[in-house]
């Protein structure tokens, strides 16, 4: 573990080199860990790949009572013996998706890309397990780990304007959902029916950090279907 400056009012709190499982559960101890301990100063603690982030109050924190070098040394030692903790495991959520043809433009290229027939990288997509790593860019983006090596790809080289809302994508080594139309560059490949973000619902996000999502094949007319609701 390490800490670095971010600015003058956060730090960087390091816990792995690599986005795997490992890092992830370490990362979400550390947060949950965080969170309770209520340290004095502290405004906002933002997990990502193989970090956190810790905002601070900066007048408070300066403070002859509340030092920066105070701040670091509680941080240490709230996140002292991290490894064996549960790691914020949260979960499983099935996504059903409506791959290829309007719903997944991207479909044919990617398979191309990889030397497959649309309906391998279909299997292999539908077949993963993932973990929710992250929940970030735009309101209810899941960052996804756990797709199959040999569908990693690239992003586009020109990013789309408009990506329909629950647009599927593929951006290298990771997958995502897409929770409103937004610009995006990932391969979209399929959609799926469902709100990942609803500002109304009691839980906006549908997903969160720590989940596990599983996505189910379905046809066009079994999307419209969902789509349309009960």
């Amino acid at each position: 573990m390490r800490i670095e400056l971010v600015g003058d009012s956060a730090v960087q709190i390091v816990l792995g080199e690599a986005a795997d499982e490992g890092t992830r559960r370490r990362v979400a101890a550390a947060a949950a860990r965080l969170r309770a301990a209520e340290l004095v100063g502290v405004t906002e603690c933002v997990p990502g790949f193989t970090s956190i982030t810790i905002h601070y109050d900066p007048v408070l924190v300066t403070r002859p009572t509340s030092s920066a070098r105070w701040l670091g040394r509680s941080l240490r030692r709230v996140l002292a013996d991290l490894d064996g903790e549960p790691g914020g495991d949260g979960v499983v959520v099935e996504i059903p998706v409506c791959y290829g043809g309007e719903f997944g433009p991207d479909l044919e290229g990617v398979a191309a890309l990889h030397g497959l027939a649309a309906e391998e990288v279909v299997r292999m997509h539908a077949g993963g397990d993932y973990r929710v790593h992250l929940v970030g860019f735009i309101p209810g983006f899941p960052y996804l780990g756990g797709l199959d090596a040999r569908l990693h790809s690239p992003r586009r080289d020109s990013p789309r304007t408009a990506v329909p809302a629950g647009s599927v994508g593929i951006g290298g080594g990771q997958t995502g959902i897409y929770p409103v139309e937004s610009p995006g560059g990932w391969q979209v490949i399929g959609r799926t029916p469902l709100r990942l973000f609803d500002a109304h619902r009691e839980r906006p996000a549908l997903l969160r950090a720590g989940d596990r999502v599983r996505f189910r094949a379905v046809d066009a007319d079994a999307f419209r279907a969902l789509e349309a609701g009960p």
